[in-house]
C-alpha cells in the first residue's frame, strides 16, 4: 500500500526551533520525528511513502539520499506554493501517479494506532474515506466527529468551540481514501480536506470513522513535543531499542555531562556540554547545546548550539532557539521563547 506523509506545514507553534528545520525533521531522543512514523507505516505493510513537502524541503530529501527510510520507498512531492491539506494531497497522488487505495498521515503524530484494523474497516465499510477518531478531553482544536452506530459520519466540524462541539471524538490525523475523493479536490487552489472534503463526504455518507484509544500524540507545540520525548524516555516505543539510556535520561555518547549535574527525563543529544551543578528535569538538549555551571531547567528545550550562562534558572516552559545565548544569572519562565529569523 502506498501513503502520503504531510508534512509541507511551517510548524509555528514550535518557533523558534521550526525557523531552521521543519518540525518532523526534529529530534525525538536524538531520531528525526519523521522516521518514527516510517518505522509505523513499515509495521503495517506500507511499502511506498509519498513526501508531501512545501516548507524547507531539503532537508528532508539531503536527509535521505537513497530514496528510503525503514525499508520504505520515498519520493518527494514539492509544492509549488501552499495548497492546503487536501491540495496537498492531490499534489502528491498526481505526483506518486496513486490510483488504489491509499493512507494519509500527519507526520507530526505520534500514535500506536492498528493501521492494519483501520484499512479492513474502511474496505468493510465500502467507504470513500475512513478516518481514526481519537477521544480526547478538549476537541476544540481539532475535528470533531459524530458517528452513528456502524461508524458513518454524520457530522463533521472543524475546530468547534469547547462548549459547542457535539463529541470528543477527533480526527487523528491518519485517513484511508479512495482514489476517487482525490477527484474531488479543485486543482491550482487551496483546499482544506478538513473543512471542505470531509464535509462534503459526510454529507454524501460515504465517509467513515473508526474509534481507537492507543496512543496518540499531536506533536505540534513545545509542550507536546517534550512530553514526546519523555514518553518515548519511559518506554512508549517498546519497538525501539535506546542505547545509552541511563534511567529516564538518554544521553549521545559524544557529549560531556558533569559527575555532579542531576537529570531526569532528559535527552542530551551529540556535542552537549553540560557543566557543574547543573539540574535538568523534563528537558530536551539538542545537538551542540552547552549549559554552563550551577544552571537548573526544567520543562524546557534547548535549541541547537544555544549557551545557557551560569546560575540561570529556566522554566517552565522555555524554548530556545539555535545558536541563542542566555546570559548569566538569567530567570526566564512561562511561555518564553527565544530566538527568531537571523
Amino acid at each position: 500500500m502506498k501513503s502520503i506523509i504531510l508534512v509541507g506545514g511551517m510548524g509555528t507553534r514550535l518557533r523558534p526551533l521550526t525557523y531552521e528545520m521543519p518540525k518532523q525533521m526534529l529530534p525525538l531522543v536524538g531520531v528525526p520525528m519523521i522516521e518514527r512514523v516510517f518505522e509505523m507505516l513499515s509495521r503495517h505493510g506500507v511499502t511506498e511513502v509519498v513526501l508531501s513537502l512545501g516548507y524547507l524541503p531539503h532537508h528532508f530529501i539531503s536527509a535521505y539520499p537513497d530514496g528510503s527510510i525503514a525499508g520504505v520507498k520515498i519520493s518527494y512531492a514539492v509544492e509549488p506554493e501552499p495548497l492546503d491539506t487536501a491540495g496537498a494531497i492531490r499534489f502528491a497522488a498526481e505526483h506518486a501517479g496513486i490510483d488504489d487505495t491509499f493512507l494519509v498521515v500527519n507526520g507530526d503524530v505520534l500514535t500506536d494506532l492498528d493501521v492494519s484494523a483501520l484499512v479492513s474497516f474502511h474496505r468493510r465499510s465500502g467507504a470513500e474515506g475512513t478516518i481514526a477518531v481519537h477521544p480526547v478531553e478538549d476537541p476544540s482544536r481539532y475535528g470533531v466527529v459524530v458517528t452513528d452506530d456502524g461508524g458513518r459520519v454524520r457530522t463533521f466540524m472543524e475546530k468547534p468551540r469547547r462548549e459547542d462541539a457535539p463529541s470528543n471524538l477527533i480526527n487523528a490525523g491518519t485517513y484511508v481514501l479512495e482514489p476517487s475523493v482525490v477527484s474531488r479536490i479543485d486543482a491550482g487552489r487551496k483546499v482544506s480536506i478538513e473543512r471542505e472534503i470531509f464535509p462534503a463526504l459526510a454529507g454524501a455518507g460515504t465517509l467513515y470513522a473508526m474509534v481507537d484509544d492507543a496512543y496518540w500524540l499531536d506533536t505540534g507545540t513545545p509542550a507536546t513535543f517534550l512530553q514526546a520525548n519523555i514518553d518515548v524516555l519511559n518506554g512508549r516505543d517498546s519497538e525501539r531499542v535506546l542505547p545509552d539510556l541511563v534511567g529516564t535520561t538518554w544521553r549521545h555518547s559524544t557529549s560531556r555531562v558533569a559527575a555532579s549535574a542531576h537529570v531526569v527525563n532528559a535527552v542530551i543529544d551529540r556535542d552537549c556540554v553540560v557543566g557543574e551543578n547543573v539540574v535538568l528535569d523534563g528537558v530536551i538538549l539538542m545537538p551542540g547545546a552547552v549549559v554552563h555551571d550551577n544552571v537548573q531547567i526544567r520543562s524546557s528545550i534547548i535549541g541547537p548550539r544555544a549557551v545557557i550562562g551560569a546560575t540561570s534558572v529556566l522554566g517552565p516552559t522555555c524554548v530556545v532557539g539555535a545558536e541563542v545565548s542566555v546570559a548569566d544569572g538569567s530567570q526566564l519562565s512561562g511561555e518564553v521563547h527565544l530566538g527568531g529569523v537571523s
